[in-house]
């Protein structure tokens, strides 16, 4: 796996600075023409032409093999190609004629990485990420480390590079790519150790139930949450679980009423075991909401609002419930604390126009429809959002009617 090579290159240009004057008086004879070439060579590296340039950083090694500068461009032009096994000598040399040479120690060390000598690169490697001021090096020395570590079975210490670099980079393509790799590396041994640990575990059951919900293994997930009850009756959360996963299968079987309903119960038991889970409330008034039971959906909307007055979701679901009990006045409020809480959320703003509408307010229900539409657009143009959200509830939306 090489890191970020092409980056690589740009990157040791701009940290080894300019090296010239050389650090050693050439001994071909003529130190002028020694220094031309050199910069012949220095010029054909930053266009790119890596050929020409290793032809003549070659020429002046043979020429005075006491140039640090002459070894250290040419294990960076062999880095650059992938030629490691090149590159780790001609940088050791370097390092070896002047060991104050900027970076080379850490370009040495993503060598070493890269030929999988990790234990040898991982001193390098740790200075390059832990003190480096050029934020492309220290990125490119902590993927590097997070790699020595995993190859050195140190997991925990990958993760906290992983965590580190998502931190410090968090929209960088790369960094999100191979920390997810980690994860999931790092989950699956977890998970393995607990099997051999305890496989007839509450927490086996739970983990299973977690990993077959995740991935659309319904009837698993249900086995697995009914055998963590049968250990813990009483376990909180675990009735919650239950409940999406009855509401993952009725949103897939559309008008399920079985679904829903065993959905409805899960929910309902939940809330015995843990009176405040604003989940569980909030899905329960859902639910209500959807079968037309709006007195109901209006209650438990305000008791999931008790427990977590910024709750977005419960907001805008009690503002329409309100609507429809034709009480547009107390929606209104409502709606207005959903949009303090999340101000880009279209169907608030639909919900509102409503409210608007039922109250007379043309100036403002035209405000909130036009607002409404143009989220509507960005959103239409964007990724559809998913059936959960973070909270793992069910979202907000609009209806279909509302939208054609």
């Amino acid at each position: 796996m090489l890191i970020a090579r092409v980056e690589a290159i740009a990157t040791a240009l701009l940290v080894f600075v300019c090296l010239v004057p050389l650090s050693a008086s050439a001994q071909s004879g003529d130190a002028a023409a020694f220094q031309r070439r050199f910069q012949e060579a220095e010029h054909a590296l930053a266009d790119g032409r890596y050929e020409d340039a290793v032809k003549i950083y070659e020429q002046l090694r043979a020429a005075d093999q006491s140039v640090a500068e002459v070894h250290g461009r040419l294990g960076l032009v062999y880095f650059q190609e992938g030629k490691f096994e090149q590159a780790v000598p001609a940088l050791r040399q370097a390092l070896k004629l002047k060991p104050s040479l900027p970076n080379t120690d850490i370009l040495l060390a993503m060598s070493l990485s890269e030929l999988g000598e990790y234990k040898e690169a991982l001193d390098g490697l740790e200075r390059g990420f832990r003190r480096s001021s050029d934020a492309r090096l220290k990125r490119m020395a902590g993927l590097q480390l997070q790699r020595a570590y995993m190859g050195l079975g140190r997991d925990q210490k990958a993760v906290e590079v992983a965590l580190e670099l998502e931190r410090l980079y968090p929209d960088d393509p790369e960094v999100l790519y191979h920390a997810s790799r980690l994860y999931a590396n790092f989950a699956y041994v977890t998970m393995q150790k607990l099997s051999e640990i305890a496989p007839e575990s509450v927490w086996m059951h739970l983990t299973a139930g977690e990993v077959n919900e995740s991935q659309g293994g319904l009837d698993g997930a249900v086995k697995e949450y009914r055998a963590v009850l049968g250990l813990e009756p009483r376990r909180p959360g675990v009735h919650f679980r239950l409940g999406r996963v009855y509401l993952t299968r009725a949103h897939e079987t559309t008008g399920d009423p079985t679904s829903s309903a065993e959905a409805l119960k899960e929910f309902e038991a939940e809330l015995e075991i843990d009176p405040g889970n604003a989940n569980a409330a909030y899905e329960i008034a859902e639910l209500h909401r959807e079968a037309g039971e709006l007195d109901q959906a209006r209650a438990f909307f305000e008791r999931a609002l008790e427990h977590d007055a910024q709750f977005e979701d419960a907001l805008v679901g009690l503002g329409r419930t309100l609507i429809g009990l034709g009480k547009p006045e107390l929606a209104l409020p409502v709606l207005q604390r959903a949009l303090s809480v999340n101000a880009s959320n279209e169907v608030t703003y639909y919900q509102l126009a409503q409210a608007h509408r039922a109250l007379g307010h043309v100036q403002e229900q035209g405000k909130a429809l036009a607002e409404f539409e143009r989220l509507h657009r960005e959103a239409s143009s964007g990724s559809p959002a998913s059936v959960l959200s973070r909270r793992e509830v069910t979202r907000q939306k609009l209806d279909s009617k509302t939208i054609q």
